[in-house]
């Protein structure tokens, strides 16, 4: 009697299952590839397969930490026991921490999982054996696809369990098997045909439940034990060797006198005289049973399982199908046994299967690769075939709705891909129409191919003109008839195409036949012959309208073999247009309000005076990224006595109530400081009184210099400044000789509209002609780029170098050198030069010069 089989749903019988998968699952290649594929569909951080017996083991995976194949967790402390809990059902987390299942175990606990998916793995005696789980570092939503895409996959894992546990078990069988016959483990017979007498070994008495004594050497022992529904096999067999003095080959059940039933195989040859009359059979029989057991059990297995199998012999006929192969295949047992492969599917012949089959056939070495199959299965496959001595076993899956989940992934990640880089091609500055058509080429560059073949965006312009602006085809070779193509569609377009009639409704066009739609309306000629060349089959026209305006159109296409556009598609397109039209109107507006901007700014500040024994240079430059004025502003005049006043200031802020703060400032301190008699500290004192006294609340820095020479310096040659400076820069004094003078007093003195009770002093200092005094803000000097103490120690080594230039082109290249990428904050800059009454004054000196923009890629204009 043997023991009874375990009960699957019990303890014991999946302790059972596990003993007979783990010592072939560690280290798998089918379930790190299972697992890799599983982590790539899902997006997770890693994904294992574990098998639980008395404590979880990891037997595969991908993601894992170094070390963890083969480490065995304790059963309290395992997530796959977990998952075992649920039942059939899959344990999903979206966050471990806070979920009472899992938050208190040491992978939750210490930071390795942050999000859970986990699948039971189910062998083929209905044992739930383990799990196939994916996890994240990081909390995450599982969607109900990802979770079916992970028990699609655990149906996989499972198989491959079974198949490499069932690999092992022929494995150990042919082993022993061999292992009988060395051992003398066949029993040998001979039959004289003549006397009647037949002769057993030892092995073969033993085999049919004899002994030496209860055996009577006949015949009859054989028929007696023989089981009464093969008896006439086992006759017919024997007559038939007999009367053709051939082979004898047969496979007979007995049954023995305790009731049990085994398998005989024998296996002989009759012998003939000289009459050609056969006299004796000789030959042999074994114990076929064990074996007959295990070819039931695998068939059993390969019936439940839940891939697809099937053997081919050697001449390519179908030897064995299972039931899962029948639905895959979409034919019955009848009609594919004894049926050659490729007269069955006579479309694998030349495919990747036939080429995979003969070639593991020819080699000896396994196949695993994914192949499709055309209509009437239209269906792609993972198949693993493996050769043998009798032909070639299959096994296969249907993956095409993994495939299609894999592609559907992939479509998606390039339709994100493909927003982002249009988001990044618009983000950049649309200063100018040249830009604007930089950075629509740029996505005509982007859309190819993930949304068609080719495509043309085209922008309508501030004063309504339509114009073709970037194109792209997926083909180096085409694309210049692509742009050949959009320098002459526009003229050439009748009213009713979809193009023109998009740009008037501002709605989309979907267009499934570019060639009825457009083509056979174009005028004969060479608009007609390059559309004609580039083939388009369908397309897809969509409006860029932002605000209720069009300012544009993005039209894609695609050639006859590629699809229409589908639903997603068409989406994705739309989500660029339309931020491709939001970019546009936000520049446009911008470039609306920079214009208004700089007018503003620019009518605050006025023309230097034109003294004889000075020279005067100003300069207001714009940030080139902010359409907002700016507080920064100069000055330069005369008092009714002739010395000459300069002045610097900026306003804290950038918008226009600091454009508005300027002007009142710039017009006080103009009132302020004309008189003759109050210096430089006594005009900042008194500014600072009237910003509380007329309650302005603005705050300001600035620093007054005046020029002042008495009879006595004139006839010396030399000239004093004095000055003052409330929290603004130092101004830099550049000496004949070229030494360099920070004006900066000894403790810094509080900017303008903090406190007007605050003392201020002046400061003086001489010298002599030739001298060079400049006053600057602060968006010469600091910036995001530029920290102030580095900005000054630059300021001063242009200024040692360009001390010899005239003041108008030292001026501009010192805003060239420490700006050459172009400003990031407004810069006010105005400087002096000292020269005797009597000299010429150099040509445009004393002249304003107020530039336009700098473009930051040429440096300021001169």
């Amino acid at each position: 009697m043997t023991a009874p089989e375990p009960n699957p749903g019990s303890v014991e019988g999946r302790l059972t299952a596990v003993r007979r998968l783990e010592p072939t699952a560690l280290g798998s290649r089918a379930l790190q590839r299972l697992t890799g594929l599983a982590t790539r569909l899902l997006e997770a951080d890693a994904t294992a397969v574990s098998l639980l017996g008395e404590v979880e083991t990891v037997v595969g995976g991908d993601g894992l930490p170094t070390g963890s194949l083969g480490r065995q967790v304790p059963y309290g402390d395992s997530l796959c026991a977990v998952v075992l809990e649920q039942g059939d059902l899959p344990l999903v987390v979206a966050d471990a921490v806070t979920d009472p299942r899992v938050g208190a175990l040491p992978p939750v606990a210490d930071g390795r999982v942050g999000a859970f998916l986990g699948v039971p793995l189910v062998a083929f005696d209905g044992s739930p054996v383990g799990a196939l789980t994916a996890y994240s570092v990081r909390p995450r939503p599982w969607t109900d696809s990802e979770t079916g895409l992970l028990r699609q996959l655990a149906d996989s894992v499972a198989t491959e369990l079974e198949l490499s546990a069932l690999g092992r078990e022929f494995e150990a069988h042919r082993l022993r098997f061999e292992l009988a016959i060395d051992a003398a483990e066949i029993g040998s017979f001979d039959w004289d045909l003549v006397t009647g007498r037949l002769v057993w070994d030892d092995r073969l008495v033993e085999i049919f439940g004899y002994d030496r004594v209860t055996f009577d050497e006949s015949i009859d022992a054989v028929v007696s034990r023989c089981h009464p529904d093969d008896r006439e096999l086992l006759k017919d067999s024997l007559q038939a060797a007999i009367d053709s003095c051939g082979e004898y080959d047969a496979e007979i059940r007995i049954v023995l006198p305790s009731g049990e039933t085994r398998w005989v195989q024998g296996r002989g040859r009759a012998l003939a005289d000289d009459r050609g009359v056969a006299v004796r059979l000789i030959g042999a029989g074994f114990d076929t049973t064990a074996q007959r057991h295990s070819d039931s059990r695998v068939a059993r297995i390969l019936e439940v399982m839940k891939s697809a199998f099937f053997s081919v012999d050697r001449d390519w006929r179908f030897a064995y199908v299972n039931a899962e192969a029948e639905r895959v295949l979409s034919r019955t047992r009848e009609e594919l046994l004894s049926g050659v492969m490729w007269e069955i599917f006579p479309a694998a012949v030349g495919s990747d299967f036939e080429i995979n089959y003969r070639d593991a056939v020819a080699t000896g070495q396994e196949r695993v690769f994914e192949a499709y199959y055309p209509p009437p299965l239209d269906a792609w496959y993972e198949v693993r075939a493996w050769p043998g001595p009798d032909g070639l076993s299959v096994y296969f899956v249907d993956v095409t709705e993994r495939r299609r989940a894999a592609e559907m992934s992939r479509r998606s990640t390039a339709r994100l891909s493909l927003v982002a880089d249009v988001t990044s091609a618009m983000s950049a500055p649309l200063s100018t129409g040249a830009g604007e058509e930089a950075a629509l080429q740029r996505v005509a560059e982007a859309v190819v191919p993930v949304l068609g073949d080719w495509a043309v965006v085209s922008l309508v312009d501030e004063d309504g003109r339509t114009r073709d602006v970037g194109s792209w085809h997926v083909d180096p070779a085409m694309r210049s008839s692509v742009a050949r193509y959009a320098e002459l569609r526009l003229p050439a377009l009748p009213p009713s195409a979809p193009l023109l009639r998009g740009l008037a409704s501002g709605q989309l066009m979907r267009v499934p036949d570019v060639e009825a739609a457009v083509g056979r309306s174009l005028p004969p000629g060479e608009v007609r012959d390059v559309l004609t060349c580039l083939a388009p089959q369908s397309a897809v026209t969509l409006p860029m309208v932002a605000r209720g305006r069009t300012l544009g159109a993005l039209s894609i296409y695609r050639p006859a073999d590629r699809d229409q556009a589908d639903d997603e598609d068409v989406a994705t397109a739309q989500d660029v247009a339309d931020r491709i039209a939001l970019a546009l109107d936000n520049s446009r507006l911008y470039r609306q309000q920079r214009r208004l901007a700089e007018g503003l700014q620019r009518s605050l500040l006025t023309a230097p005076p034109q003294p004889d024994h000075v020279e005067i240079v100003v300069r207001y430059l714009p940030a080139v990224e902010l359409a907002e004025v700016g507080g920064d502003w100069y000055d330069a005049f005369l008092q009714p006595s002739g010395a000459t006043v300069l002045v610097i200031g900026d306003v804290v802020g950038h918008d226009t109530e600091a454009a508005a703060a300027m002007g009142q400032l710039r017009g006080m301190l103009r009132g302020i400081a004309y008189r003759d008699g109050p210096g430089p500290a006594a005009v900042l004192g008194e500014l600072d009184a009237a910003i509380q006294g007329l309650g302005m609340g603005t705050m300001a820095t600035a620093a007054i210099a005046r020029v002042e020479q008495t009879p006595g310096d004139r006839a010396a040659g030399l000239t004093r400044l004095r000055w003052s400076n409330a929290g603004h820069p130092p101004p830099l004094l550049l000496h004949g000789d070229g030494r360099i003078e920070e004006l900066a007093h000894p403790r810094a003195q509080l900017m303008l509209g903090v406190d007007p009770t605050s003392s201020r002093t002046d400061a003086v200092v001489t010298v002599g002609y030739g001298a060079t005094l400049l006053l600057y803000t602060d968006g010469l000097v600091e910036g995001r780029d530029l920290p102030m103490d580095d900005g000054m120690a630059r300021l001063r080594a242009a200024l040692a170098e360009l001390a010899e230039r005239p003041l108008p082109v030292l001026c501009d290249e010192v805003i060239e050198r420490l700006r050459p990428e172009g400003l990031q904050d407004d810069v006010a800059l105005v400087a002096i030069r000292l020269h005797p009454e009597d000299r010429p004054r150099p040509p445009g000196a004393g002249t304003a010069w107020v530039p336009r923009p700098i473009d930051p890629r040429q440096g300021p204009a001169r």
